[in-house]
């Protein structure tokens, strides 16, 4: 038994549950919320699973003025065993931190954290879709609740875990999306807050998306803020690509997040014997590999989809179809293996895979 002690309070009005097949992504949430309080000088305390309610702050709180706010994604899958699964929490808990240090907010007990989320997801177990392709997408998101207009980390914070039922990422199947290469934005920069899942980061993405909509584009390909010829990330995910038998991805190089999907695709492509590689990748290499035919794959990785797969890139008015606009071989086998694991469809052999037993 754990000792972390919650003071859990039911929701006496729970909400009715929509179909798997109407599941709209962040629209749906369940009937629990977890909430924990930090005051300078005390540390974490008033750990309490609540009804899911709306948040009340002074309208001078600091995070309204100055930003400091970090959040994680993360789901919990059902298998047809009946046992819910986590995938990687104590990564999730750990960059959280490392997003906690940069944005100067105090970090929380990874152990706790992850305690406080198995509970919260007993609560509101029912909530969990059990259909192919659905799961429980998590957030757990930190803020900075202190009224205060002086331009300082706040002494006062909230810890706060919603959850949210989703349907399947791809109704009709796993497909290509296509991606316009953004040359006039800039999402972040070495030094700066890229490294960290801060809110301000997918703010200044905003504009640049705007675009890529207009254009019937479903994300912006980033590069960095210094040369703009360097690859970062594609829209919130980050970005391999499959050039001549090899697959490469841009190396971490302090403005690309650490994605835990990224990491997991490098371990199981190692686990495979795929030759893969962290490394700088250049539009102009990308070019040239597409005119030389050994451009195979391209494909982003996120917790929301796992993997999507890049069927066109657009850059300076150019237009490179990858794998004929077709979902390649590896990135299909990488999908059905990953989401496996995650499900408890697949055996497990990295320890990837959190149970939560009753």
């Amino acid at each position: 038994m754990s000792s972390l002690k919650i003071q859990i309070t039911k929701n006496e009005n729970k909400k009715e549950k929509v179909p798997a097949d109407q599941l709209l992504f962040g629209r749906t949430f369940t009937d629990h919320m977890f909430i924990a309080d930090y005051t300078d000088g005390v540390g974490w305390h008033d750990y309490r699973i609540v009804p899911y309610q709306p948040i009340t702050l002074d309208p001078s709180a600091t995070i309204f003025h100055y930003g400091q706010t970090v959040f994680e994604g993360m789901k919990a899958y059902l298998a047809e065993d009946g046992v819910v699964r986590l995938f990687r929490p104590e990564e999730n808990m750990k960059r959280l931190n490392i997003s906690c240090d940069r944005l100067s907010m105090p970090k929380i007990d990874e152990d706790h954290a992850i305690e406080a989320l198995k509970q919260l997801i007993e609560v509101d177990k029912e909530w969990i879709p059990a259909e192919p392709g659905t799961s429980l997408y998590i957030r757990p998101f930190m803020i900075a609740t202190e009224a205060h207009l002086g331009v300082s980390a706040a002494l006062t914070y909230s810890f706060i875990i919603i959850m949210s039922p989703v349907g399947s990422y791809y109704k009709e199947g796993i497909h290509p999306v296509k991606i316009l290469v953004e040359n006039e934005y800039v999402r972040a920069v070495a030094g700066g807050t890229g490294t960290a899942k801060t809110a301000g980061n997918y703010a200044s993405g905003l504009k640049a998306q705007e675009v890529a909509d207009r254009e019937g584009y479903s994300q912006v390909l980033w590069l960095d803020g210094i040369e703009r010829k360097y690859i970062e990330e594609v829209g919130s995910m980050n970005v391999f690509f499959k050039i001549d038998g090899e697959v490469v991805t841009p190396s971490l190089n302090g403005s690309i997040l650490d994605g835990i999907t990224r990491k997991s695709i490098i371990q199981l492509l190692k686990h495979w014997n795929v030759p893969v590689t962290e490394r700088k990748v250049s539009m102009e290499e990308i070019r040239e590999a597409y005119l030389n035919g050994k451009l195979d794959e391209a494909f982003g990785t996120g917790t929301a989809a796992v993997i999507s797969p890049i069927g066109e890139l657009r850059w300076k008015g150019e237009l490179f179809y990858v794998n004929n606009g077709e979902t390649g071989e590896l990135s299909s086998k990488l999908y059905e293996t990953l989401t496996g694991i995650q499900k408890g469809n697949l055996l497990d052999p990295f320890g990837w895979v959190v149970e939560i037993k009753e």
